[in-house]
């Protein structure tokens, strides 16, 4: 089954939150964490991942946070997913060129040509698709 991992949709919560606070908010990682029912810690650590690849900044201070920095229509899904979590496939053996199995495998093709399909569709969405 395809399916957006925990790390992704919260992560994906975030960004849709600090979005709709406006550009120059700054939003507490415990608020969003609260107000959507997310582990602060696992937010916590998503966000400062964010912070690193320069999506957002990281606000110091006692009314600190985060605020969006990138331009999320400038980031496909396919590249959010990828940074999150790492290369997207929907098999093992779209992942892993050394498969031991690769020369009796008799679906290999069919599933690549699928993994690429998605992975088109995922190219041509943008985070702003998703977060406005």
């Amino acid at each position: 089954m395809l399916k957006l991992t925990r790390k992704v949709e919260y992560s994906l919560i975030a960004l849709r939150h600090m979005q709709n606070a406006g550009h120059e908010a700054v939003c507490s990682a415990r608020v969003i964490a609260e107000r959507y029912g997310i582990p602060y810690d696992l937010l916590a650590k998503i966000l400062q991942l964010l912070a690193r690849e320069s999506i957002i900044t990281a606000v110091q201070g006692p009314k600190g946070g985060y605020r969006i920095n990138a331009r999320l229509g400038d980031i496909s899904l396919i590249d959010f997913f990828e940074l999150i979590e790492g290369p997207v496939g929907i098999s093992d053996c779209n992942l892993d060129e050394d498969c031991d199995r690769d020369s009796i495998c008799n679906i290999r093709k069919p599933i690549t040509r699928i993994n690429n399909n998605i992975r088109s569709v995922f190219s041509n969405i943008t985070l702003d698709d998703v977060t406005l």
